[in-house]
């Protein structure tokens, strides 16, 4: 479509790529692709396995499904033959491909000729703009998948620095931002540190923006900054709730890898009872020993959020994602914090119900009748749910009780946490409205 909304060429491919000096790769079907022009008529078509975008003149493509990659021009002609086992686009007249079997990483740079600019040996290799790439060796040899440091290269494949960086991003008037295993900061296109710039303690990204301000997104976290690292503007650390009640978050980095931000709640009466809570949320945030200088196999990050909050109830959702390095996917955890602000006690499900009420049998047949009778919920595995347990993780809402299942518990990981929101009316008969649980937000 047009930049108004209108329709240019109708949907009619499989796939589509962006358009470049007007024209653009387009897949009709398997084993045919077409170079259309901005009217959507046809330049030329190739039967082949894969075409990737036009760029400075050539395309990358693939003859078979498990073959080689090469290049070739608009009109089919071979320019340089396959030969790689990735091809990416090209950009003023350099490419990045790479040539390890197996699905390992030896990552290289060729021209237009199909000449070797960077020997193709590196775990991974980025091109940053502005004429420099970034060379990854990786971290550990045995297992690449864990991440690359970076050194800086120009156009010719001179290498400019060391290996110095966990991350670097790309440039931008002669500037690009760069992490090491403790600070970020911005680098000038000899690799070097900028002067006159601030350093940010931690992992992220700077980037210089208009009016001069510095914009910092460093783990995870948003601010301004100015030229001398004075901080202008940055994101609150602490949830007002009303007095005396707070929670302030608090920050635990003791690995590259390894974030976590966790609540500490304020204000409560009893101090034996606020500690004992804060102690349990740390741990439940998982706060615990992680090596400081040991490489992991894996990356943690943790954060939290108020989710409910009325009269004495305050309920805290704690987050986490754990990525094993290689995996296809990290696993998601979620779990709730349900305070009493006048005690500090963490109140459990059963808290809920009248003593010796069969709470279980009556919410697992709630929660069965739901995944048969609504459709939305036709994702759950057949046969996999068997009822809830009497600790089921669950929150509350004003009007409502929720019960959730982990990922891959009762249906696929990409279902998240299914979720049954569950009306206390349809339970009132077993709700303890005399117990601590329901008055501390129904008083």
């Amino acid at each position: 479509m047009d930049a108004q909304g209108n329709e240019a060429i109708p949907a009619r491919f499989a796939d589509a790529n962006d358009f470049n000096a007007g024209k653009a790769v387009v897949k009709i079907a398997d084993n045919e692709y077409a170079l259309i022009g901005k009217d959507g008529r046809t330049i030329a078509t190739y039967a082949y396995a894969y075409v990737g975008p036009l760029s400075d003149g050539l395309l990358s493509f693939q003859k078979e499904a498990a073959g080689k990659y090469g290049y070739m021009d608009e009109r089919g002609t071979v320019a340089i033959r396959p030969a790689y086992t990735s091809a990416f686009p090209f950009r003023e007249g350099r490419a990045i491909v790479n040539v390890a079997e197996d699905f390992r990483s030896d990552y290289g740079v060729i021209d237009k000729r199909g000449k070797v600019i960077v020997k193709p040996e590196y775990n991974d290799v980025r091109d940053l703009g502005e004429r420099r790439f970034a060379l990854g060796r990786a971290v550990d040899p045995d297992q690449p998948f864990i991440g690359s440091r970076y050194a800086i290269a120009d156009w010719n494949g001179k290498r400019l620095t060391d290996y110095l960086y966990r991350d670097v991003s790309d440039y931008k008037h002669g500037l690009a931002s760069a992490s090491d295993a403790t600070q970020t900061y911005l680098i000038d296109l000899g690799g070097k540190p900028a002067p006159g710039y601030p350093r940010a303690e931690g992992s992220g990204s700077l980037t210089v923006e208009e009016g001069g301000l510095i914009k910092a997104y460093i783990d995870q976290r948003l601010s301004y900054l100015a030229r001398d690292g004075r901080i202008v503007w940055k994101q609150n650390t602490v949830i007002p709730l009303k007095a005396p009640y707070a929670v302030k978050e608090l920050k635990f980095k003791p690995n590259p890898d390894y974030l976590v931000y966790y609540p500490e709640v304020e204000g409560i009466a009893d101090a034996a009872g606020q500690r004992a809570v804060n102690a349990k949320l740390k741990e439940m945030s998982q706060v615990k020993p992680i090596p400081a200088n040991q490489q992991l196999d894996y990356a943690y990050s943790g954060d939290f959020e108020v989710g409910f909050y009325k009269q004495q109830l305050l309920e805290l959702e704690l987050t986490g994602y754990n990525f094993p390095f290689g995996a296809a996917h990290g696993m998601p955890t979620r779990t709730y914090a349900i305070i009493d602000l006048t005690s500090g006690r963490m109140f459990a499900l059963k808290d809920l119900f009248k003593p010796g009420s069969d709470y279980v049998k009556v919410l697992s047949d709630i929660v069965g009748k739901q995944i048969k009778e609504d459709p939305q919920y036709s994702y759950v595995f057949p046969d996999a749910y068997k009822g809830i347990r009497p600790d089921q993780p669950f929150f509350v809402t004003a009007n409502a009780l929720h019960l959730y299942f982990q990922p891959y518990e009762i249906a696929p990981y990409a279902a998240g946490f299914p979720t049954f929101t569950i009306p206390f009316t349809q339970f009132g008969n077993i709700l303890d409205t005399e117990g601590a649980f329901w008055k501390s937000f129904h008083q």
